[in-house]
This record gives structure tokens, sequence and C-alpha cells, in this order.
């Protein structure tokens, strides 16, 4: 029985070998692999078939040549070194902890670099998608909407690109979530640079980071576009966040209705290019968002009543802080001075402080100025930009 058990261990450390040799073969994507795969019939007999075999299964002729002659096999075995000496982790399909949602889709990745927690791949999450140029709004929506979602333990990806994807993943981790990055560079390579610190969270916090590529992997502009499919294919629904009428979100929108995933859209100005992307999703049938409550009660009654057994087992959430929970709305009343400042700011535009002032100046002195903008900086419903610039924050 012990030597049947060792049999079986030895086979399936070959099998997951054999994967990351394929996906570190020149010619080789994710489709000739799975096809290969399916051909040979056993991921354990990719290493000792013969180059004719190889062929046979779909393989270009140079591809088949690297595996038969054993260079495919001696990169695998390094790079497994080299991650395990990063102190990240492999995955492939051989493996249980591989995301069951990537097996749905047409073209799941033949490996998966990680580093951080692997468990939070199996976990139902939401992607937050969008420009790399958001507004004051778009930003704000993206952060606060991440927040309110994780504080109900869902998991919240996005890719780490400036913007709108990392006001999602901070926006998680203020909440004490959790949140998933996919790259498009290997898991060694941080993109952009001013994330490194961002990177360093995500995994301090629990968080993972997730890539299709080997180490060393620098940021090539087409990698970005096909790591997009992971992110949607990891996740129950998709969120879209301001984006312009040509850009990487609407890739990752039409992979998540390619893959059956459900797309929601926060609603944005019509004057505001980047409003073109949500608003002709929402015109497509995607759900208007605008509160975490719009995403939740669509979700799969076995997920949300998952994680609402999981949030009363932990003493309940909280709302997301400061003030509240996200939404396009806010009715809680202010102090007089602080309204009239209020009602003069936006989401999608900042007001410069002596435009404010000026367009204040019969209403509200100056000193009655600065202070309502710090008492509505202090309770979370205005941000001040460079420049003492301020919008509202929601």
């Amino acid at each position: 029985m012990a030597l049947a058990q060792q049999d079986a261990t030895v086979i399936k450390e070959q099998a997951r070998l054999a994967w990351v040799a394929l996906t570190l073969t020149p010619g080789m994507g994710p489709t000739r692999i799975w096809k290969a795969m399916n051909r040979l019939g056993a991921a354990e007999r990719v290493l000792e078939a013969s180059l004719t075999e190889l062929e046979g299964a779909g393989m270009p002729a140079q591809s088949a040549q690297f595996v038969f002659e054993g260079k495919a096999k001696a990169a695998a075995e390094d790079e497994l070194k080299r991650v395990a000496e990063a102190g990240g982790s492999l995955l492939t399909p051989e493996d249980e902890a591989y995301p069951e949602r990537l097996r749905e889709i047409y073209d799941p990745p033949s490996a998966l670099w990680i580093r951080g927690d692997v468990s939070l791949l199996a976990r139902p999450g939401i992607a937050v998608v969008g420009t790399r140029q958001p507004s004051p709004y778009g930003a704000g929506m993206a952060e606060l909407l991440s927040r309110d979602l994780a504080n109900r333990r869902m998991v919240i990806l996005s890719g780490m690109a400036r913007g709108v994807d990392t006001a999602a993943h901070k926006g998680a981790i203020e909440a004490g979530g959790k949140t998933i990055a996919v790259w498009g560079t290997g898991i060694d390579v941080i993109y952009p640079k001013e994330n490194k610190k961002l990177a360093e969270q995500i995994v301090a916090t629990g968080g993972t980071i997730v890539s299709e590529y080997p180490l060393g992997t620098f940021p090539a502009p087409q990698n970005f576009p096909i790591r997009n499919r992971i992110l949607s294919g990891m996740s129950v629904g998709v969120l879209v966040i301001e984006a312009a009428e040509y850009s990487g979100t609407r890739i990752t929108a039409r992979c998540a209705m390619e893959q059956n995933r459900d797309v929601y859209a926060v609603p944005g100005n019509v004057t505001n290019k980047n409003a073109w992307g949500p608003n002709t999703l929402i015109k497509q049938g995607a759900k208007l968002t605008a509160t975490w409550e719009d995403i939740w009660e669509d979700l799969p009654s076995e997920i949300r009543l998952a994680l609402e057994d999981e949030q009363a087992a932990a003493g309940g959430g909280s709302e997301s802080k400061p003030g509240g929970t996200a939404s396009l709305f806010n009715d809680t009343p202010l102090p007089e001075h602080e309204r009239i400042v209020f009602e003069k700011l936006r989401h999608d535009e900042s007001t410069q402080l002596d435009e404010l002032i000026e367009q204040l100046e019969a209403e509200l002195g100056s000193a009655e100025i600065f202070t309502a903008l710090f008492e509505l900086e202090l309770a979370g419903r205005v941000r001040q930009l460079p420049g003492k610039n301020y919008v509202r924050a929601f």
C-alpha cells in the first residue's frame, strides 16, 4: 500500500514537472499546452515521449525538439528551485490548490507563480478594474466599494496597475480584508515600481500575488491584455469603474462575458471620456452599481450565505470607515457651514481653494471655509489633492 502511494506521488510530481516544462518551452502557449496534454493522455508522459509522439501531439518542431532533448525538464527543475528560494510557490493543474474557476475558462494558465497565501485563490472574489488615470470620483468609488466588499469577506482582485487597480487594493487592505494582484510580469518584477510598498502590503496582510509568467519576466505590453482573462476567470464577477473606449478594461469585461461571469459597472459623468466604458456596459446589460449591496444581492445564494456565516462567526462586519458605506449618495446631515462648502465640491472635478473662497465670498468667511474643509477631511467626506485642490470623497 505504502509503495503504491509512493508511486502515485512520483507520478504526480512528474506530471507537475511536465506542466512547468511545457510552460517554459518556446513556442508553447496555454492553448497548445492543454491540447498536447490531452492528446498524450497523461501529463507525466510528456518527459518520456519520443520526438514523433511530441510532434503528433501538436507541438511545433522546435518546441518538440526542446522537450525531447531534456532542455524543458532542466529549465523546469531550475525554475522550481528558484521559486522555492525566492519564497514563492508554483501551481499547475495537477495541484489541488489550482483555482477551480480557472479550470472553467477556455485557455487556463498551464502554471501559476504565487507569492503569498495560495488558499486565497479558492475564495469568492470580485475583480475591480478601470483606467490608469481615474478622476477623483473614480478612484474614490474603487477604494470605497472595494473596502465595503472586503469588509464582507469578499476577496478583491485587480492588476496592481496605477489608478483604479491601486485604489481597489488599498481599499481592501484598509478594510482588513484580502486582495489578490494578478501581474503581467514575474512575481519578482514589481510593476509599476512605485507600487513596491503596495505589493509588500498585499503579501504582509495575507493577500496573494499571482502571475502566469516565469521569474524575471519584464513588463512587456502584450502580457497585460493576456493576464486579464485570469482576473475575470478567478472572479465571480467583474466591476468596471471608469474606462475609455479603447482600453485593457474592455478586454477584461469581454473576457468576463465570454466566461459567463457577472459584469457590474459604476455609471460615470458623460462628459468624462472614461465614462464611456462603464456607461456602454450598462447599456449592454451590465448591472448599474452604486453601492456594495448592488453586487451583494446579485451573488449566487450559496456564496452569499457562506460569506454571511463567516462574517457572523467572526463577530460581524463593521461598516467601512470613514464615512460609512460607499455610495453615490450620502444623506447624513452636516453643520450649515460644512454643507455650504460640501455642495460646492464635486466628485469628478477638483476645485482650487482660492476659487472656492471666491465662490463663497457672500456666504462664508475664509476662516469658516478653512474650518469646514478641515472637518470634512477628518470625516472622510473631502479629499485634498496637490495644489490645495479639493474633491468630494463621498
